[in-house]
C-alpha cells in the first residue's frame, strides 16, 4: 500500500524522508533561526554598548561638559542604530506584504491578453486608495465557444472596501460564460452570486440578519454594482445586457470623417444594478450592430467622467477620445494611453475615485457587414 502525503508518495511503515526534502527543511529552519538571531541579537548589541559604556568607561563617570556631550553621543549613536534596525525590519514586512498583497490582487484582476479570438484588447485600472492594485472596478474578456464575452462593472463605494465583491461578480462572470449559451443566463448567474456575496457579508457583519438576506436598514443592503455584459459574435455583431452602467463609445477607423469617428453607443433605459433590486423575469439583449474591422469599443466606469479638475469641471471624455483616434484608431494601447494620460492631467494627480478603462479593437480580416440602425433593436 502506498500512501500519498504533501504529494510525496512513501510507503506504509516507512518512517524516513526523502532526502533532499529533508536537507531543503533543515536549511530553511536554519535561515529562520540566523534571521530571528539577528532581529534580536543586534538591539541586544546595541543595548550592552550602551550599559557598558555607562557602567564600565571612566569618562561616562565624569560629570564635565565634555564628559557628558561624549556620554550624550554614545547614546544618541545607540538610539540611531536601534531606529534604523526597526525602520530596517518595517521595511522589509512591508515590501514582503505588497508582494503577496499585488500577487492576490493580480489573481483577481488578472492581466488581459493582447488579442482574445481576434479582438485586440487593452485595459487600465487605477484604484481611489493609494498603495492598492485593484479597488471598486472590475472588467475581464474571455474567449468562449458563444463568442467573446466582456464585462465592465463599478461596486458601489470604492478602493479596498469594494474587493470582496468584486471577487464575487468576476469569479461568477468566468465560470458563467462557459456555461450559458445566453447572455441573460450569465446575468442571473450574477445576480444570484450577487445576492449570495451580500447574505454571506450581512451574517459576517451583523450575525443577527435573517437567511432571507440583509437588514433594509444595514450598510449592506445598500450595496449594489452596475455591470455591462457584452458579447461580440464570430461575425463582429455585438449582444449587450446593460444593468445601470455608462453605455460604451464607439472609435471608427480613420476613414471615417473627424465628427463621426466617436460614437456614444446607448440603447434606452438600462436595467437595474445588481443588489439594488431584483431583475425583472424578461431579460432583453440588446443587439448593438456590427463591430467591424478597424473599430473599437471604448467601455469605463464612471469614474472617469465624473473626474473633476480644480475648477471643477468634468473631464471631457469625447473630446479625448477624438484626439485619441486622431492619428491611432484602431491601435487600444495608443488610445488607452492617450486617453489616461489626459485623465491624470485633468484631475491633477489620481483621481477620487476608481476608474477602469478597456478598449476592445476589432483585428480582424472579415466580418459581415450590416447597418446598425437596424439592428439597434431589443431582440
Amino acid at each position: 500500500m502506498i500512501r500519498f502525503k504533501a504529494g510525496v508518495p512513501r510507503r506504509a511503515g516507512h518512517r524516513g524522508k526523502h532526502p533532499t526534502f529533508g536537507r531543503t527543511r533543515a536549511a530553511a529552519r536554519r535561515r529562520q533561526r540566523l534571521r530571528r538571531l539577528l532581529a534580536l541579537g543586534l538591539p541586544t548589541a546595541w543595548g550592552a554598548v550602551a550599559i557598558t559604556y555607562k557602567l564600565a568607561c571612566p569618562l561616562a563617570q565624569q560629570n564635565g561638559l565634555g564628559a557628558r556631550i561624549a556620554t550624550c553621543a554614545v547614546f544618541f549613536a545607540v538610539g540611531t542604530g536601534l531606529i534604523l534596525h526597526v525602520r530596517r525590519g518595517l521595511l522589509r514586512e512591508l515590501r514582503q506584504i505588497r508582494r503577496v498583497a499585488g500577487a492576490a490582487q493580480g489573481v483577481l484582476l488578472r492581466p488581459l491578453p493582447p488579442s482574445v479570438d481576434g479582438l485586440n484588447v487593452a485595459a487600465a485600472q487605477v484604484s481611489a486608495d493609494r498603495g492598492a492594485a485593484v479597488g471598486g472596478d472590475l472588467y475581464e474578456v474571455i474567449g468562449t465557444e458563444h463568442g467573446v464575452r466582456v464585462v465592465m462593472g463599478d461596486v458601489r463605494g470604492h478602493g479596498l472596501a469594494a474587493i470582496g465583491t468584486v471577487a464575487a461578480v468576476l469569479g461568477s462572470f468566468r465560470e458563467a460564460v462557459h456555461d450559458e449559451p445566453e447572455l441573460p443566463g450569465v446575468l442571473r448567474k450574477l445576480e444570484r452570486a450577487m445576492a449570495r456575496h451580500l447574505r454571506e457579508r450581512a451574517k459576517a457583519e451583523h450575525p443577527s440578519s435573517g437567511p432571507s438576506g440583509p437588514d433594509p436598514d444595514s450598510p449592506v443592503a445598500e450595496e449594489f454594482v452596475t455591470v455591462l455584459l457584452l458579447e461580440i459574435g464570430r461575425d463582429g455583431e455585438m449582444r449587450a445586457l446593460n444593468c445601470g452602467h455608462p453605455w460604451p463609445y464607439l472609435l471608427r477607423g480613420g476613414g471615417a470623417g473627424s465628427g463621426d469617428r466617436v460614437e456614444h453607443l446607448g440603447f434606452g433605459d438600462p436595467l437595474p444594478p445588481l443588489g439594488a433590486f431584483p431583475l425583472p423575469a424578461e431579460l432583453p439583449v440588446t443587439r448593438c450592430g456590427p463591430l467591424l474591422p478597424g473599430e473599437a469599443l471604448f467601455l469605463y466606469t464612471d469614474g472617469v467622467e465624473d473626474a473633476r479638475d480644480s475648477t471643477g469641471r468634468f473631464f471631457p471624455l469625447p473630446t479625448a477620445l477624438t484626439e485619441a483616434t486622431r492619428t491611432h484608431p484602431t491601435s487600444p494601447q495608443e488610445v488607452l494611453g492617450t486617453v489616461f494620460t489626459q485623465l491624470l492631467a485633468h484631475a491633477g494627480g489620481f483621481p477620487t475615485d476608481d476608474v477602469a478603462l478597456l478598449v476592445v479593437a476589432n483585428g480582424r480580416t472579415q466580418v459581415r457587414a450590416a447597418h446598425r440602425e437596424q439592428l439597434a433593436t431589443p431582440l
